[in-house]
């Protein structure tokens, strides 16, 4: 199935069955990038009872379901983790630390440093 190419947005099919399934997905996605703010970054491991839409910033070494998400932003929704790859210049308000981040296409690095603040 095709994607859009920015925010990976799955296309619908022509001849597609359960066209709504592909719709919701796409609905998914948008609900947990759109004005992103993750609860906290450099997280590894998933946490036990997270909340619907609760979103966290993989660190460098993910565990569980969250093996090989570096840097990645994990979206909790609907009972599952799911993983949303960022591109350069995304940016994401990090809740606990009251900062704004860019991914700059390797890490997530503070805006202020990118603005040389």
């Amino acid at each position: 199935m095709a994607n859009s190419a920015n925010l990976a947005l799955p296309y619908l099919a022509a001849s597609q069955a359960q066209k709504h399934v592909t719709h919701n997905e796409a609905l998914r996605l948008l609900d947990g990038i759109v004005q992103l703010s993750a609860a906290d970054r450099a997280v590894n491991t998933p946490p036990g009872s997270p909340s619907p839409g609760t979103r966290y910033i993989v660190g460098g070494a993910p565990t569980g379901e969250w093996a090989g998400w570096d840097d990645s932003i994990a979206l909790w929704a609907d009972g599952s983790w799911f993983r949303m790859i960022p591109k350069p210049g995304w940016t994401c308000w990090v809740e606990d630390e009251g900062m704004f981040y860019v991914f700059d296409g390797s890490g997530w690095v503070t805006l202020a440093s990118t603005l040389g603040l």
